[in-house]
């Protein structure tokens, strides 16, 4: 029982970190402890996509999963077992590589722009 809520934890943990790593730069350009930890992350998130692994806090909630009961366990990215199934379609690592993109560059437009500033 603890292994299934640590591993719905570990979802919301993710689905937070995501939003973070879109939304990160309107904290960062404040707070410079902040902006190094939202760098450091799309630079991470791009280097996985670019590499087609998967995030850590997916094998640990696949690996919390299988503890709770091995049955409900997936296999592959925490992004295509929710996010898919939230918006029903399918995305494939090269519409992931395009959307991480955009993100990395949508971002660093907003540090770009608050510095000029």
């Amino acid at each position: 029982m603890i292994s299934s809520i640590l591993a719905d934890v570990t979802v919301l943990i993710h689905l937070l970190w995501i939003f973070f790593l879109i939304l990160g730069a309107m904290a960062g350009v404040k707070y410079r402890a902040v902006k190094i930890i939202h760098l450091s992350g799309l630079a991470f998130a791009f280097v996985i996509i670019m590499f087609g692994w998967y995030c850590p806090l997916t094998y640990l909630e696949v690996w919390l999963r299988q503890q709770h009961d091995p049955t409900l366990t997936y296999t592959g990215s925490f992004i295509a077992h929710y996010i898919e199934k939230l918006v029903y379609l399918e995305i494939s690592h090269s519409a992931l590589m395009v959307l991480t993109t955009l993100m990395v560059g949508f971002n660093i437009w907003i540090y770009g722009r608050k510095k000029n500033r």
